[in-house]
C-alpha cells in the first residue's frame, strides 16, 4: 500500500510552495535595511491562489516549477518597487495615478449602484421623463422612380411632369419599376424609419415625404440625387412606445442614469469632508480665495 505521506511529498503543488517559501526567507533577509511593519512582505495565500488560476485560465495549464519561482519572484519585485516608490513620494502629483485611484473609488460607487433593481414604476417613470431617448421614429413605405437631371437637362420639369401623368393613369401597380432613369437607390421602400430615408435621400426629400397623400403618384420630390416620382403607400407617425416595448432599453438607460446619481452623491459627501482653496493667477501676488467647488 503506497504511504500517503510519500504521495504528498511529490506533489507539484507543495514544491511550488516550498520555492517560494525559500524566496521569501532569501527576500527577507536580503530587505533587512528596512525598519518597522514597512519592512516586511507577505504574499498571502490569497495571492498566490490568485496568481495560480490567473496563469492556468491564460494558458491552459499549471505553470512549471520555474514559471512558479518566476510569478513569485515578479510579484515580489513589484511590491518592493512598490513601497519604495511610496517611501520616495514618487505618487505625489502623478497624474496617472491619481486617475488610476479615481476610477477605483468610481469603481466602488458603480459596483454599489449595480445592485438597486428597478421597480416598473420606476422604469415607466424614466420612459416618461425621457421620451425621446426612446421614441419611434415615423416610417415609410414608398415606390420612387428616379430621375437624372443631368440626362434629360432643360426638360427635366416636362419629361417629370410627362411620366407622373403616365404612372398615375397606368395605376399604382403596372410598369412602374421599368419608368424612369436607372439608380441604385431601392425602388420600393418598406417600412423604412425617417432617420434612414434621410441618410439615403436627404433631408429635403425626407421632409416633403412627411407631407405627401397616401395612395397616389405625386412629384417631383428634389433629393441629393436628383429628382423623384414618389407613391406613398403607408406612413406611421413617430411615437413613444409602451414600457413592454422598450423595457430593455429603458432599464440599461435607468441604470447608467442610477450609476451617475450615486457616483456624484458619493462625491458631494467625501467634498463636504474638505475645505476646498483654490489660488488665483496674478503675475504679481498670490491673492488666496476660498472657492466652494461645485
Amino acid at each position: 500500500m503506497a504511504n500517503p505521506l510519500g504521495r504528498f511529498a511529490r506533489e507539484p503543488l507543495l514544491h511550488f510552495l516550498l520555492l517560494g517559501a525559500a524566496i521569501f526567507v532569501i527576500y527577507g533577509l536580503v530587505s533587512k535595511g528596512s525598519s518597522g511593519e514597512g519592512g516586511k512582505i507577505v504574499i498571502t495565500q490569497g495571492q498566490l491562489a490568485s496568481m495560480w488560476e490567473s496563469f492556468t485560465a491564460t494558458r491552459q495549464r499549471a505553470p512549471t516549477a520555474d514559471e512558479w519561482a518566476g510569478l513569485i519572484r515578479a510579484r515580489v519585485r513589484e511590491e518592493v518597487y512598490y513601497r519604495e516608490a511610496l517611501a520616495l513620494g514618487l505618487d505625489e502629483d502623478d497624474a496617472i495615478i491619481r486617475r488610476r485611484l479615481q476610477q477605483k473609488i468610481e469603481f466602488v460607487t458603480d459596483d454599489v449602484a449595480a445592485h438597486a433593481l428597478p421597480t416598473d414604476a420606476d422604469l415607466q417613470a424614466f420612459l416618461q421623463a425621457h421620451p425621446e431617448r426612446f421614441r419611434v421614429e415615423p416610417q415609410f413605405t414608398f415606390r420612387q422612380v428616379y430621375l437624372d437631371p443631368e440626362k434629360h437637362g432643360a426638360h427635366l420639369a416636362r419629361d417629370a411632369a410627362q411620366l407622373l401623368a403616365t404612372l398615375n393613369r397606368v395605376g399604382a401597380d403596372t410598369g412602374y419599376a421599368a419608368m424612369g432613369d436607372p439608380t441604385l437607390l431601392a425602388r420600393d421602400v418598406a417600412a423604412m424609419p425617417a432617420g434612414e430615408v434621410s441618410r439615403q435621400f436627404g433631408d429635403a426629400f425626407t421632409a416633403k415625404l412627411g407631407a405627401l397623400e397616401a395612395g397616389h403618384w405625386q412629384g417631383p420630390i428634389e433629393s441629393a440625387f436628383g429628382v423623384h416620382l414618389v407613391l406613398v403607400s403607408q406612413r406611421k407617425e413617430g411615437r413613444v412606445p409602451a414600457l413592454t416595448e422598450v423595457r430593455d432599453a429603458v432599464r440599461r438607460e435607468w441604470d447608467g442614469a442610477r450609476r451617475l446619481e450615486a457616483k456624484e452623491k458619493s462625491y458631494r459627501e467625501m467634498l463636504a469632508r474638505y475645505t476646498v482653496t483654490v489660488e488665483t493667477l496674478e503675475p504679481v501676488a498670490a491673492t488666496v480665495a476660498t472657492t466652494r467647488v461645485p
